[in-house]
């Protein structure tokens, strides 16, 4: 009998310095790491957390539940605020997370892949008005994951810049 696969644990120490959002803090997260999703996508799911630090923006189940985003955010009376999604989702998911949600966003990180995608999707997509989808430009981020980490990210102008004692990292956004 095979024994399943266990996440892996990351501590993750965030100081993020966001100069278009005005956002300014420091947070110590643990974050588990599926054991199928590799450093390329835990790189992503911590970048949108970057791009869109709250004090009330949280880490769901991720991968192993299919009704609920990778992050999400909710008001003190449990609604859910922001919708985060990773790669490429189906329709029907993300008209139920626009249904849900007062914004969705979807961030996609594989361009050849993202690009195919979004062609087949724009036009279906253009009528939720609370959705909005960027690709995350990250090459190199990947080598960033550790078991303990500690990132400084500074965001400016569209521009996030990531580092950390041995690594600097340019992160770019671009809107569908």
């Amino acid at each position: 009998m095979a024994m399943a696969l266990n996440s892996t644990i990351n501590k993750v120490s965030l100081n993020i310095s966001n100069m278009d959002s005005h956002y300014y803090e420091s947070h110590e997260l643990t974050v588990a790491q599926h054991p199928s999703e590799n450093d390329v996508r835990f790189m992503i799911r911590l970048i949108a957390f970057m791009l869109n630090a709250h004090e009330r923006l949280s880490f769901t189940k991720g991968l192993s539940t299919d009704d609920e985003p990778e992050l999400w955010q909710k008001s003190l009376t449990g609604e859910i605020e922001l919708w985060i999604d990773l790669g490429q989702p189906d329709e029907k998911r993300i008209r139920k997370a626009c249904g849900l949600s007062k914004q969705v966003i979807i961030y996609t990180y594989h361009e050849g892949k993202a690009s195919v995608w979004w062609q087949q999707q724009r036009d279906k997509l253009a009528r939720f008005k609370n959705l909005k989808v960027f690709h995350i430009h990250a090459d190199g981020a990947a080598a960033m994951v550790k078991r303990n980490m500690s990132l400084q990210c500074s965001i400016q102008d569209g521009e996030m810049y990531l580092n950390n004692d041995d690594l600097n990292q340019v992160v770019t956004l671009k809107a569908y």
